[in-house]
């Protein structure tokens, strides 16, 4: 046996406890689904012994926007919701930055949003989120938020947004927001606005829905101690929908996220649980994958992995899903192969040491 035959001989054995659960799967009639499960298992103890120490290149940038209120009870509203998104990232540890709320009488709006943009590090694995709060317009060509003083088009945030290539989260709750979707919609990004068109032009309740779901563990559909970036838009949808079904008005809102930059956007009522499992008339592929790797508050276990290695993670799990998306296509024994060695590059990433110290 040569030494190339011993040493995968024996990276198999040190894998064994995660391709001895996916043979077992193999041969059940769980859905794939469960493989997540057994394997979340299997990786959690793999990662107790981690370090939960904290690192600077690791910490998220919240900037939130409340836009010009128009009237006290919307101002009462975005300050609020503001509120609620400065306790999320407090809880988080991560940098937060409010604008639109103090005097300006120096410097605009939006020239402070312009300016705060242009200071945050572009290429950062940490995430960005960026949360528009208030009332926006439409004029059939271009779609504003709204600002104290000059208001911004998509066309320019798509604009001030091209040097970044850190992960995104843009969350505009604003009216009219449907078209800022399909500006600012690509790589390495996830976009969520409050409607799906620029004529819904009504006051906008998913902002209050999404700063109240960003820490309610009711929103945590996996239950895997944290609550995603897709799992906060599918509470704020379904909270919506209540809303407008208990007062019994038709609904003036209807939210769509986009994660794979294809700039059409996926609605909640898409989902089951975290998947999609409607398809699109064209064949388009749907959104929900990357968004549920956005969690601005990680878990414990979470926490213990380094930059690299949670990205690393990351882009397997997306391997995976692309690989179960096309599993039809592939020969049975060809695909548990492919299934079997992402799984076991996990494993190995959570078993190497690779974790924060």
């Amino acid at each position: 046996m040569t030494n190339d035959e011993i040493r995968r001989n024996d990276e198999i054995r040190r894998t064994k406890p995660a391709t001895a659960q996916l043979r077992d799967f193999r041969h059940s009639g769980f859905g794939f689904h469960s493989s997540f499960v057994i394997l979340a298992l299997f990786l959690a103890a793999l990662s107790a012994a981690g370090s939960s120490a904290t690192n600077g290149e690791d910490r998220a940038t919240v900037i939130v926007v409340a836009g010009a209120p128009g009237e006290e009870q919307f101002s009462k509203n975005f300050e609020h919701w503001t509120a609620l998104w400065e306790k999320a990232s407090r809880e988080a540890g991560a940098k937060f930055v409010a604008l639109g709320q103090r005097p300006t009488n120096t410097v605009t709006d939006l020239e402070q949003l312009k300016q705060t943009l242009a200071r945050e590090p572009k290429d950062l694995s940490s995430e960005l989120w960026l949360v528009l709060i208030g009332h926006g317009t439409f004029d059939g060509k271009e779609a504003r938020f709204n600002l104290r003083g000059p208001d911004f088009s998509a066309s320019e945030l798509e604009e001030w947004l091209k040097p970044f290539r850190r992960p995104l989260a843009i969350i505009n709750c604003a009216s009219s927001s449907g078209p800022f979707l399909n500006k600012l919609s690509a790589t390495n990004r996830v976009v969520i606005t409050a409607t799906r068109s620029g004529y819904e032009q009504n006051y906008a309740r998913f902002g209050q829905f999404v700063a109240e779901a960003i820490t309610d563990p009711q929103a945590d559909l996996d239950k895997d101690g944290q609550i995603s970036l897709l799992e906060v838009f599918l509470a704020a949808s379904q909270r919506v929908a209540e809303f407008y079904n208990a007062e019994g008005r038709l609904a003036t809102e209807h939210a769509l996220l986009d994660d794979n930059g294809d700039r059409l956007g996926t609605p909640a009522d898409w989902f089951r649980g975290i998947r999609a499992v409607k398809k699109a008339a064209d064949g388009a592929a749907l959104d929900g994958l990357r968004a549920h790797q956005f969690h601005l508050v990680r878990s414990d276990q979470e926490r213990k992995l380094s930059p690299e290695s949670r990205a690393r993670r990351d882009e397997l799990e997306l391997a995976i899903a692309r690989l179960r998306e096309s599993k039809n296509q592939v020969p049975e024994d060809d695909y548990y192969q492919q299934l079997e060695k992402l799984l076991i590059e996990v494993a190995r990433l959570y078993d190497s040491g690779s974790t924060k110290s």
